[in-house]
């Protein structure tokens, strides 16, 4: 279904490429993709030193003003202020409209997304103020969209095991199922694996794990997002859709879900009082 439910196929078949770019070492990655402790330059290569986390790194451990700085701080005075952005008041506004009965009004929180943030300082960073809000505004309306206002934790249809038993590099643990979870319902054993190697619990092993620890439920969406999806901000929230979800929904292929997003993300615009830009639709 279109919240919680439908299968990422674009999104994860990019995300494995990306991994087997990633897995060859440094400045092979073509948007990035990379391994843990590389930087993504301006250019969309990973590496290490100035040239890589320098100015206009997308994301990895960035510095001098690119994706630099904690995921509430400037990051050198570019970007948003993420913990100024996302107040308790955007926040549990969103929640808040999820039913009373909603397993994720009680998992969710504010703090928890700030705590998972810090991790990834180039989030809404690497550009302006602007940009910042934008991308902040774009990550909550794909979270609102997936978990429906942060009802779900968990895809509704647990039935498919989401376990792509040809990838060798991450294999399926016994018994274990690879459905989405957590704010952006991360799905596929090879999105689990170098999740969970990332932020540093058994992706595979126990992969419910993103269901019963929030921090960790929105480590793995800002690690999914900063792989995948922050790289492309600059095309616009088109762009975003696509990386995301647009094997189902782009093309016209379901513009009623496409365009749901879209609204969710004119409306947090409107909320932090930045213009959405161009290019909204995929």
């Amino acid at each position: 279904m279109g919240v919680a439910g439908a299968p990422k196929i674009m999104a994860v078949l990019a995300l494995g490429l990306a991994l087997l770019c990633a897995a060859a070492g440094p400045a092979v990655a073509q948007n990035c993709g990379c391994q843990p402790d590389y930087c993504c330059s301006k250019y969309g290569y990973c590496g290490m030193g100035d040239s890589y986390c320098g100015e206009g790194c997308r994301s990895g451990p960035c510095h001098s003003g690119g994706g630099g700085g904690g995921g509430g701080g400037g990051g050198g005075g570019r970007g948003a202020n993420v913990a100024s952005v996302v107040t308790g008041a955007f926040f549990n506004g969103i929640k808040n409209q999820a039913g009373g009965g909603c397993e994720g009004k009680s998992f969710y929180t504010r703090s928890a997304f700030l705590n998972a943030a810090n991790k990834y300082s180039g989030f809404a960073h690497g550009g302006s103020e602007v940009e910042g809000k934008r991308e902040i505004a774009a990550f909550f309306a794909h979270v609102t969209h997936e978990t429906g206002h942060f009802c779900y934790i968990s895809e509704i249809n647990k039935g498919n095991s989401y376990c792509d038993a040809s990838n060798t590099q991450w294999p399926c643990a016994a018994g274990k199922k690879y459905y989405g979870r957590g704010p952006l319902q991360i799905s596929w054993n090879f999105n689990y694996g170098p999740a969970g190697r990332s932020i540093g619990f058994d992706g595979l092993g126990n992969p419910d794990k993103v269901a019963q620890d929030p921090v960790i439920a929105f480590k793995t969406a800002l690690w999914f997002w900063m792989n995948n999806v922050h790289g492309v901000m600059p095309q616009g929230f088109g762009a975003t859709t696509r990386a995301i979800n647009g094997a189902l929904e782009c093309n016209g292929r379901n513009p009623d879900q496409m365009k749901a997003r879209v609204r969710y993300y004119k409306q947090y615009c409107q909320q932090l009082g930045v213009d959405p830009g161009s290019h909204l639709t995929c």
